[in-house]
């Protein structure tokens, strides 16, 4: 059976020092990164014997529990990618085509008022989450979601290219209480080549969600 397996880092723990400690970053990629991966495989584990044995009693919980881990792989695997040490500014001086900076000023009226509703939703969600730029494929715009704990309050078919993490683990050790200060620093370190790519990339494949019958 296919398994999960965590990815490594694309840089060096320290690499986004000062805005992220190392010490964050490491405990953050092999330890909670570490988790999820884990625990979507023992979910797939128990999923496989309930199959081979016609037992079903747990399937609730099972169904939830692969969920959550396996969103939380995925949104950590785009996460550390979606940082550099020497990230920041714009997209627009950033991506090298202006098409990630058009489609923001398209879809939220311009970079400003993009990042303000970002780092709002980042930084007002309820416990634990996310604040995520994604492409929505149906409409063929760029939305942001508010991700509770590594699920809900998202649309359906919808494509992470942008993540910021506002769980306490990825910032407490350095900001303590001061989650917004993290999030208007995770700006600093946003590495916009990356989200360009994941956005081309989304928008290539979004015919293919709504087929014709």
């Amino acid at each position: 059976m296919a398994t999960y397996t965590l990815p490594d880092l694309p840089y060096d723990y320290s690499a986004l020092e000062p805005v992220i400690s190392g010490e964050i970053i490491e405990l953050h990629h092999d330890k909670h990164h570490a988790g999820y991966v884990k625990g979507a495989n023992d979910t797939l584990e128990q999923l496989a014997e309930a199959r081979e044995k016609d037992q079903w009693a747990a399937i609730n919980g099972l169904e939830k529990n692969l969920a959550f881990h396996l969103s939380g792989h995925i949104l950590h695997s785009i996460y550390w990618h979606n940082m550099t040490g020497d990230g920041g500014g714009e997209p627009l001086e950033r991506d090298g085509t202006g098409e990630l900076a058009d489609a923001i000023a398209e879809s939220f009226g311009s970079f400003a008022r993009f990042k303000a509703q970002l780092s709002k939703a980042a930084a007002t969600t309820q416990g634990s989450g996310w604040g995520v730029l994604a492409y929505e494929p149906v409409s063929g715009r760029l939305i942001v979601e508010q991700v509770y704990d590594h699920q809900g309050n998202v649309g359906q078919g919808s494509v992470p290219v942008l993540v910021f993490d506002a769980w306490e683990h990825a910032f407490y050790l350095q900001y303590r209480n001061q989650k917004v200060d993290f999030v208007e620093a995770m700006w600093r370190v946003v590495n916009w080549q990356d989200v360009a790519a994941r956005f081309t990339a989304a928008r290539e494949r979004a015919h293919t969600l709504l087929l014709a019958p």
